[in-house]
């Protein structure tokens, strides 16, 4: 799979000058975390909702600041079409969350640990699946919360092999 596939797309924008208050209000219109720092097409960085607290808030810098001065760079990224297994390798040995994605130089989305997390339960949904229905596709009888019930005589059944 690529990382174009997994990825969240537009990437959200802002410019350095942006203000910390503005970009606030564009993550909670947009409903994400992360923005991009652009200008025209180049990546500058990347301002998080931690960057606006803990750079901004928390050190007493007004939200008319310009996001250039709490933002994050030079920002980790992807490439669209690199192999997804190409981003886990850069989340686990970055330490970030959110990659911005590039086609060339140009942002084109945004890679998150969600969006893997999305990606690993499909894996295990697909490699469980046929185990799954073939739990599903025993016998019908009677049965309690976690398994066949035991014969009403009180005897119990003989233990099965290969399980």
């Amino acid at each position: 799979m690529k990382v174009s596939e997994a990825m969240a797309a537009p990437a959200v924008r802002v410019t350095g000058s942006t203000t910390v208050r503005d970009a606030a209000r564009r993550m909670v219109v947009h409903g994400v975390g992360c923005l991009t720092v652009t200008e025209g097409q180049e990546l500058l960085g990347v301002v998080t909702d931690r960057d606006i607290v803990l750079r901004g808030v928390a050190t007493g810098l007004g939200l008319e600041s310009p996001v250039r001065e709490i933002m994050t760079a030079p920002a980790v990224t992807v490439g669209a079409d690199d192999d997804i297994s190409a981003a886990y390798r850069m989340f686990r040995t970055s330490g970030v969350r959110r990659l911005p994605v590039l086609d060339g130089g140009r942002v084109v989305g945004m890679l998150t640990v969600d969006d893997l997390l999305m990606d690993v339960f499909q894996r295990v949904a697909d490699l469980l699946g046929p185990i799954a229905w073939s739990v599903l596709d025993e016998p019908p009888g009677p049965r309690d919360e976690i398994g066949p019930r035991a014969p009403e005589d009180g005897k119990s059944p003989p233990a099965s092999r290969g399980s």
